[in-house]
């Protein structure tokens, strides 16, 4: 399957990059919008990278954004601002005393954090499922990062996404890393493959044994590819001109890497 790069937009929300194609997005999104309305305080909980910044920025476009870690900053802030947003809350060593100067000063907070923490100073809170669990979601950012590296590298490539399997180990943050990294790739030279490694060896060479220790760099993708290929180690063999007992040790070899 390929994917044809359009320059169009994309199924986003308002203002925001939170995508709602899903029904889980579709839920936090509504929980959102009715926080627009409401002064209250709301703790957003969820992995890395899965959309709690823009909700937070949607509710409380205004506000200034910082960051837990920046305790100095946060005090000034409820000191001079009406509403603040906190990212990663659960990671300060002081959300004690924010809260209680918040409170003290009639501060309206939205909050991020990666997991739920029992506070009663946060009147709603809710949480964005992992991209995981987000299919339709991940499928439409897809589409909005091919389009993105279009944008930024030029050109109406198409992308094939046939056997393309999306990194979502840090959710969209992941995600389109791989897509600006596939789509650069899918028609790179010979020459900017060598100047690649080359640029990573650089640096890295100095022992008597590094023809050894780097060969995996070459043999694992031409290993990798051919078994994609031709789905045999026996017929792989064949085409590498290898015996098939040399191939079976190569792959042992390199099997922290197959």
């Amino acid at each position: 399957m390929m994917i044809v790069v359009e320059l169009v937009a994309v199924l986003v929300v308002d203002a925001t990059n939170f995508i709602t194609a899903s029904d889980a997005s579709k839920e936090a999104f509504k929980t959102a919008t009715l926080l627009k309305t409401l002064n209250v305080n709301a703790l957003i909980a969820g992995e890395v990278s899965v959309g709690k910044k823009s909700l937070a920025k949607y509710i409380l476009p205004d506000a200034p954004i910082l960051d837990a870690s920046n305790y100095d900053e946060i005090l000034l802030a409820l000191e001079s601002s009406r509403e603040i947003i906190v990212t990663d809350i659960d990671k300060s060593a002081n959300i004690t005393k924010v809260i209680k100067i918040a409170k003290e000063n009639s501060v309206r907070v939205v909050a991020t954090a990666k997991t739920d923490f029992s506070n009663d100073f946060f009147s709603i809170k809710f949480s964005i499922p992992p991209l995981s669990k987000r299919v339709e979601d991940v499928d439409v950012l897809i589409e909005q990062f091919v389009s993105e590296a279009a944008m930024l590298f030029g050109g109406d490539k198409e992308f094939n996404i046939e056997n393309f399997k999306p990194d979502l180990a840090q959710n969209s943050s992941s995600l389109r890393r791989q897509i600006m990294i596939n789509y650069l790739l899918q028609d790179i030279k010979d020459t900017e493959i060598i100047s690649i490694l080359q640029n990573y060896l650089g640096d890295k060479l100095g022992s008597n044994s590094d023809y050894r220790k780097f060969l995996y760099l070459y043999e694992v993708p031409l290993i990798n590819a051919g078994l994609h290929r031709f789905k045999s180690q026996l017929q792989l063999a064949d085409k590498l001109g290898l015996n098939r007992n040399t191939l079976r040790k190569k792959i042992a070899d390199n099997k922290n890497y197959l």
